[in-house]
């Protein structure tokens, strides 16, 4: 479950020379006699199903690059139902959209939309306890929801044999969720919301920082003041009753969008509808949300201090409401102020080291949208944040003296173009789409509509823009202090928060509620069967060689014009020196910097004209290049990323920001909890001998020990000899495709000799290492040992089906303990990871503070449990049928298809390895899972890694009779005082 903010796909044309080609789309109301027929054929067949409304049919004609087929249904309770067709592959995603919000909630009972999003899936009246989890992974599938300020969502993707049984789930939380709903369920899940709070907001760096902006920027009251996590001071003042009475007033289906996309009969999918979500009684009615309209008629500063390395300002306007005709342009302007290496931000704060980020956005929310500006100052670049500020103010008047040129509309209009081009590679994006149009315009197919707002967008729409709602307009700028050090905000505060004015609470009674009861002619209570399941092949896959011997290994996609690939390149962390730890992180960044004939800024411009993308970036074994390009651009983007590897300039610039960009970065790191727990984790497993144990950006002390002639000798000596290979998916056939890699045509490389691993060190396995962090809201914990190396389908392959009942999945022994039964955790979990060289199993989890001992307890007794027991028939089936079913899932898009393919690359694999894995799967026994378990799951074996705040958890962690071993952030011992 997560927390989303609005931001629906920007829809734009791919240049001004296409809009000949664009049309309106057929709808039950076109003219044409193909229209017409089609219409006339839904109408019939909806009519075979009683209660079900047909609405219209949207097809896709010739020039319709960017519509999404689907017809519209209505049932009589007010259900809105879109089917949308996608026979390519054998899964179907389900989707329910409720039109309620942060934005809904009373004053005083804040987070209760969220809040709703936990408690959907913890069972209903025919549907037990975490079976709603239970039955898709069983299947096979995925599923999550989200909340924002305006709507929730619950969504699935499972195998098309499924489809009966997600609506039947869906229809029963839907109709049946309130009879399951008790006062013990609610306070669980209100200590999982606390634990989330503090995973992700109270524990993180900045976390706070959207909270507060939206306090100064919101007058109290306004649905958008608050979080969409809420407060939690309101859920501590609130029964289960409260939680009744928000769901009967908003979740009724005529408050709902069902969409259904993928590989089903539409027939049998209308009927399924009918059955379960038909007798649904219809809720209160529910009226569009009016915007409250506000001023801000002075600057708002004000500040606070968090656990940080870098100082942060925030300077945020509130601007139009979301379709406004001024939202195109707005997006636009934030392009040119914000987005990217041809931004002015980056021009006048970045390029020239006073920050080490700064960027602009404009997000938009069903009632309102922001025009927002943040900036990190570079502490070598000796800029405060009132000289941020200044420079920010300074590159608005800047923007409005140099205007809006072509360029910076055509460059924003086609990154938008292939954004939405690769957003239909999955049925789940579609649907999305679909769904979020519905629910807030009652209208899924505004393409067509969007698509014009923004191809009409003119230089004097965006300055118009920038003189409506930001020129001299006043608004809100946060500054976030580091704790403990004298830094000044970029101007005094002139604002304070005022705690909020609470009308008195009135408790309600089950008399008190209005229920509504379905009546039926069926049992709910029996599971609808599940037809075969489908028969899964791996894509067709080719293998080549490039003229200059670099390995190919491909396959062709027809859904998209679009084509992926990955450069992959045997050079990583685990070639470099200890004293240059980070020098293969640092020398690929510098490829992503300025070529001998281009600026970094010219190559941005080219790829966003594009539309295209190139990532640089290494890590412990391999460095890679990747590429995501409409087809008919891959010529142009190919040339681009090959400058980039063969002609670095290597400008002294370039690499002291870099180099100031790494060390900021491991000083932030450093001041996050979860990411400090697994290096350090890492490094205590495998040894700081090991280049590899250590994090890919290296240390303070390393990074700013290398100099650029270390990283250009590394380039020539390391990298151009380095071993190459290529994974691709496109819609181009094979011989195409080979031939446009005659831009790689420059490389040489052999096969370089891998560095040696050291020995790994002895583990400290009485011990529990704990790195302080005052007043953490959470402790992080981190369990584990080495384990056995990876292979296809031997004792690592089928340790992790082992693991999966202890800690693979939602419903594994751990995570059901400590989040679920005990309310610790946000989530809890245990596996193994392995390459050919190193492994390990590790188990973790985000804590409450004061849960960290009895957490640690919890973690031990399920390990010790489930070592020395096993797993039962019913965990083993259910981890086989899981695992073998998500196969269905697993090739959809070309990303996917990627992964697959630089899986096999990576170890040599032939495309029958995964027939090797589903024997394997189905020989596994209970003997086997608890053989498994003995060798790998003593915890008298495995360390402890803890990080958290010592003066609150010290004592609870003296009782577990472990040495503990306080270190600091790099994992070096503190001496006793």
């Amino acid at each position: 479950m997560k927390q989303t903010m609005l931001k629906l796909t920007k829809i734009a044309l791919l240049a001004a020379a296409s809009l000949a080609v664009l049309s309106a789309c057929n709808n039950e109301q076109a003219s044409t006699p193909k229209a017409a027929a089609a219409a006339a054929e839904s109408a019939m067949t909806a009519s075979k199903v009683d209660g079900v409304r047909f609405i219209e049919k949207v097809t896709r004609g010739e020039g319709d690059d960017f519509v999404i087929p689907y017809e519209k249904y209505a049932l009589d309770n007010g259900l809105t139902v879109i089917l949308h067709e996608d026979h390519s592959d054998p899964l179907v995603h389900v989707d329910v959209t409720y039109h309620v919000g942060s934005a809904r909630e009373d004053i005083g009972k804040s987070g209760f939309a969220h809040f709703f999003e936990h408690m959907m899936f913890n069972g209903s009246e025919n549907v037990a306890d975490e079976e709603h989890f239970g039955l898709i992974t069983d299947a096979g599938g995925t599923l999550n929801g989200t909340t924002n300020t305006d709507r929730t969502n619950y969504f699935e993707t499972v195998p098309n044999n499924q489809l009966e049984r997600m609506l039947w789930l869906e229809a029963d939380r839907m109709g049946f969720l309130l009879p399951a709903v008790t006062q013990r369920k609610f306070e669980i899940q209100r200590a999982t919301v606390k634990n989330e709070r503090g995973q992700h907001i109270d524990n993180q760096p900045y976390g706070l920082v959207g909270e507060k902006l939206n306090e100064a920027l919101y007058p109290e009251g306004h649905p958008y003041s608050w979080q969409t996590i809420g407060y939690m001071e309101d859920l501590d003042r609130v029964d289960v009753n409260d939680l009744k009475d928000f769901f009967l007033r908003w979740y009724g289906p005529n408050n709902a969008a069902l969409t259904i996309g993928g590989d089903f009969d539409r027939d049998q999918a209308l009927s399924w509808v009918a059955k379960y979500f038909g007798s649904i009684p219809r809720g209160p009615e529910v009226g569009e949300p009016e915007a409250p309209t506000f001023t801000i008629n002075k600057n708002r500063y004000l500040s606070y201090e968090d656990n940080v390395a870098l100082p942060l300002i925030v300077m945020s306007w509130p601007t139009t409401t979301l379709m406004d005709k001024d939202e195109a342009p707005l997006d636009v302007l934030m392009s040119i102020i914000g987005t990217g290496d041809t931004s002015l931000l980056y021009k006048n704060l970045v390029k020239n080291g006073l920050a080490v980020q700064a960027q602009a956005g404009h997000g938009c929310q069903e009632l309102g949208c922001t025009f927002t500006v943040n900036a990190l100052p570079n502490p070598n670049g000796g800029a405060s944040l009132a000289d941020l500020e200044r420079i920010i103010r300074e590159t608005f008047e800047e923007f409005e003296e140099r205007g809006v040129s072509d360029a910076d509309i055509d460059r924003f209009k086609m990154r938008i173009v292939a954004g939405k081009v690769f957003s239909l590679e999955s049925v789940s994006g579609k649907v999305s789409q679909l769904a979020a149009y519905q629910t807030f315009f009652a209208n899924p197919n505004l393409s067509t509509e969007d698509i014009a707002r923004y191809e009409t967008v003119t230089a004097e729409d965006v300055m118009a823009a920038y003189e409506k709602y930001l020129k001299g307009k006043p608004g809100v700028i946060l500054s976030v202090l580091p704790k403990g050090k004298a830094l000044a905000p970029a101007k005094p505060d002139n604002w304070t928060y005022t705690p909020r004015t609470l009308p008195v609470y009135q408790p309600l009674s089950e008399n008190d509620l209005e229920f509504r009861t379905a009546t039926d002619d069926f049992d709910r209570g029996e599971k609808p069967p599940v037809g075969p399941a489908p028969e899964i092949h791996t894509p067709p896959i080719w293998r080549d060689t490039t003229p200059n011997g670099i390995a190919v290994l491909g396959a062709e996609n027809n859904e998209t014009p679009t084509t992926a690939l990955q450069l992959q390149i045997h050079i990583g962390q685990r070639e470099e020196p200890l004293d240059k730890l980070g020098l293969t992180a640092l020398t690929f960044a510098m490829l992503d910097e300025a070529t001998t004939g281009a600026s970094k800024e010219e190559l941005s411009d080219r790829l966003q004209r594009l539309g295209s993308g190139v990532s640089i970036g290494a890590g412990d074994d391999y460095a890679s290049l990747v590429v995501s390009t409409l087809t008919d651009n891959l010529s142009d983007t190919l040339d681009i990323a090959a400058a980039k590897l063969f002609s670095p300039a290597f400008n002294e610039d370039d690499f002291y920001r870099v180099k100031d960009q790494f060390l900021q970065a491991i000083a932030q790191k450093e001041k996050n909890p979860g990411a400090l727990a697994d290096d350090v984790r890492r490094l205590l497993i495998y040894g700081g001998d090991n280049a590899f144990a250590n994090a890919d950006m290296g240390t303070a002390d390393t990074i700013s020990a290398i100099t650029l002639d270390d990283v250009k000798a590394f380039y020539e000596e390391k990298v151009q000899k380095a071993k190459a290979q290529i994974v691709v998916v496109s819609d181009l056939p094979q011989t195409k495709v080979i031939s446009e890699f005659s831009a790689f045509a420059q490389w040489k490389a052999g096969d370089a000799k891998r560095a040696e691993i050291h020995a790994f060190p002895a583990l400290e396995t009485n011990a529990i290492y704990l790195i302080d962090k005052p007043d953490a809201a959470q402790s992080e914990i981190r369990i584990a040992r080495r384990a056995m190396l990876w292979d296809t389908a031997g004792e690592y392959f089928k340790a992790n089906i082992m693991n999966f009942p202890l800690g693979g999945s939602f419903n594994s022994r751990i995570n059901q303990n400590l989040r679920e039964d005990k309310g610790y955790t946000y989530g809890a979990r245990s596996g193994f990871g392995a390459n050919d060289y190193a492994g390990a199993f590790t188990a973790s989890a985000a804590v409450r503070a004061n849960a960290t001992g009895p957490a640690l307890t919890e973690f031990f007794r399920e390990i010790d449990a489930y070592r020395e027991d096993g797993a039962t028939d019913e965990e083993l089936v259910f981890a086989k049928n899981s695992i073998v079913q998500r196969e269905a899932l697993a090739y959809e898009t070309p990303g996917k298809k990627i992964g697959f393919l630089s899986n096999m690359l990576t170890f040599d694999l032939e495309p029958d390895f995964v027939d090797d894995q589903r024997a394997a799967l189905n020989a596994m026994t209970l003997a086997d899972v608890k053989f498994l378990a003995r060798q790998y799951l003593n915890t008298d074996d495995m360390i402890v890694v803890i990080v958290g705040d010592r003066d609150l958890i010290l004592e609870d962690l003296k009782g577990f009779g472990r040495r503990i071993i306080e270190i600091d952030a790099s994992g070096a011992p503190i001496a006793a005082e």
